[in-house]
């Protein structure tokens, strides 16, 4: 096929020979299955802004660093060099978060380079040697269905434990390759620690998890795995080999109104006293 644009830049530097043909087109990028010297493998080409459904919610961009200040104050007022380093700090993310992931054994595809907006790294193919479907396009039987489940839940705890949050974890970017399921599509993944919606993330990625396997075993509706990982996660309880058993007890209490409105008067108070002593050591 005729390669795009973006694609024969990649060919006249050497990084790929050709295009073999397009592989999916998603809500932010298109994917072509491309030749490099005897591999083959896969060239994420994403979208301009303008041209893709997704947008950059503040609550995944949330503490992501730039590389300066000029830059942050751009992107903080909306310039149009700004919106320009929005866009390339949003897709430099998945590259960062492929090699972070990639290092910590998690499965996702390997990364091999980015260039101007291009993304090469591995095809995921199945047992048959051709491209993996989605998880959302396989029907499970009840124990494919616990093991695969299994499977994620332990990857999204190595995930946590490289300090990543997916943010947008589902059975349309989850792989079924030969040697099991491999995530994908991570441009939103939020640091764990530096994201004050990380919490909220692990639990819906969870959350999809269990409902989509949930329909193929019903049992595994009933768990609460998202709420146990990121408890584990808080008291620093959270390893590969930890043994999770999908129960979490909520503890529900009456808030004592009284007392958080005397905290609050006697922080008042020595804010005061504060006050009154570094005033009388000014006098």
């Amino acid at each position: 096929m005729k390669p795009p644009a973006r694609l024969q830049a990649l060919i006249e530097e050497g990084l790929i020979d050709t295009v073999v043909r397009q592989l999916m087109s998603g809500k932010e990028a298109m994917v072509y299955v491309v030749r490099c010297g005897h591999d083959t493998r896969c060239a994420k080409v994403y979208k301009e802004a303008t041209q893709r459904s997704f947008r950059q919610a503040v609550d995944y961009t949330e503490n992501r660093k730039v590389k300066n200040t000029r830059q942050a104050r751009a992107m903080a007022k909306g310039t149009r060099f700004g919106r320009q380093a929005q866009e390339a700090a949003w897709q430099s993310a998945e590259v960062d978060a492929l090699y972070r992931l990639a290092a910590a054994g998690v499965h996702v595809p390997k990364p091999y380079n980015f260039h101007d907006g291009v993304l090469l790294m591995d095809l995921v193919v199945d047992a048959n040697g051709d491209a993996a479907p989605r998880l959302n396009d396989v029907q499970f039987k009840p124990d494919e269905a616990r093991t695969h489940h299994a499977t994620l839940l332990a990857e999204v705890v190595r995930m946590l434990g490289a300090g990543v949050v997916h943010g947008d974890l589902s059975e349309f970017n989850i792989l079924l390759g030969a040697d099991g399921p491999v995530i994908i599509d991570l441009p939103q993944a939020v640091d764990a620690a530096g994201n004050n919606h990380a919490q909220r993330m692990l639990l819906r990625d969870v959350d999809n998890l269990r409902h989509f396997f949930g329909r193929f075993a019903p049992e595994l509706l009933q768990t609460d795995y998202g709420h146990e990982i990121w408890g584990l996660y808080e008291r620093g309880a959270l390893h590969e080999d930890v043994a999770l058993t999908g129960r979490f007890e909520r503890v529900d209490g009456v808030v004592d109104m009284t007392a958080v409105l005397r905290e609050i008067d006697d922080a008042r108070a020595a804010e005061s006293a504060r006050r009154l002593r570094l005033q009388s050591v000014g006098s």
